[in-house]
């Protein structure tokens, strides 16, 4: 079982080296890197430089932002499975990948996910939010339930089509392919009860008031997009968050 790991870098050098760490040092080494770097700045290309792998396959060129990237590679992987790292994430431990091959191993399993630590982009050390996924079942989708995308790893069968995430949505495509994806009858997710990523804060959706209330905005639009309700869901997906500051 080969898995696909997906990093959409721009002009990110300055924290994409841990991601690189975090990856390197997995237990499980059936893997492929596949970056797709949109930026232009000379450090990226010197950082995968210096830390080749026969692993990973870079390729450089203009996007359309996070989500076209992330489409481009996903065109390229050749794994059974597929994730994200993005370049300011690192997997929390060395036996992340082999947690998830584990729970693969079961043909009937379509996706593994687990838990979410949100980390100061500071201070790495220090936790600032802790999101328990918690298991899924397909009545939570309409209560505001989500399982966090990072910590997402899926069948690359049930991606199908040139572009699994919609890039008109540049915010929240990710919930948009997860909703799509969930919500499919006789879906089957499995979660690992554990701390699988660890995300810096000051990403594309959170780093500051507007960006959240463009993420609110969208995934309201998402929500109505797939018939799961509107601000009542929004308001209790909101709801959900609350419980992570409680670290």
């Amino acid at each position: 079982m080969k898995i696909s790991i997906i990093t959409a870098t721009r002009n990110r050098a300055s924290v994409l080296g841990t991601a690189l760490d975090s990856l390197a040092s997995q237990t499980f080494s059936d893997w492929e890197h596949l970056v797709q770097d949109g930026g232009d700045d000379t450090a990226t290309t010197a950082l995968l430089e210096i830390r080749p792998d026969p692993r990973r396959s870079i390729v450089r060129a203009p996007d359309q932002g996070l989500y076209d990237a992330l489409n481009r590679a996903i065109l390229r992987a050749s794994g059974d499975i597929v994730g994200v790292l993005h370049s300011d994430d690192i997997f929390a431990g060395p036996d992340v990948l082999g947690s998830l091959a584990n729970a693969f191993a079961d043909p009937s399993i379509t996706a593994v996910y687990g838990d979410l630590e949100y980390v100061s982009s500071k201070k790495p050390q220090q936790v600032l939010r802790h999101w328990k996924a918690g298991s899924f079942s397909p009545e939570k989708l309409q209560r505001g339930w989500a399982p966090p995308h990072p910590t997402l790893f899926l069948r690359r069968s049930v991606l199908g089509g040139a572009e699994p995430y919609d890039k008109g949505l540049d915010v929240s495509a990710d919930y948009d392919l997860m909703l799509r994806l969930f919500r499919q009858p006789d879906f089957s997710a499995a979660y690992i009860p554990e701390v699988l990523v660890q995300m810096r804060s000051g990403g594309l959706s959170n780093g500051s008031i507007c960006k959240i209330a463009r993420r609110s905005y969208q995934d309201l639009q998402v929500l109505k997009k797939n018939g799961m309700g509107g601000h009542g869901t929004l308001a209790l997906k909101v709801l959900r968050k609350l419980p992570q500051f409680v670290t």
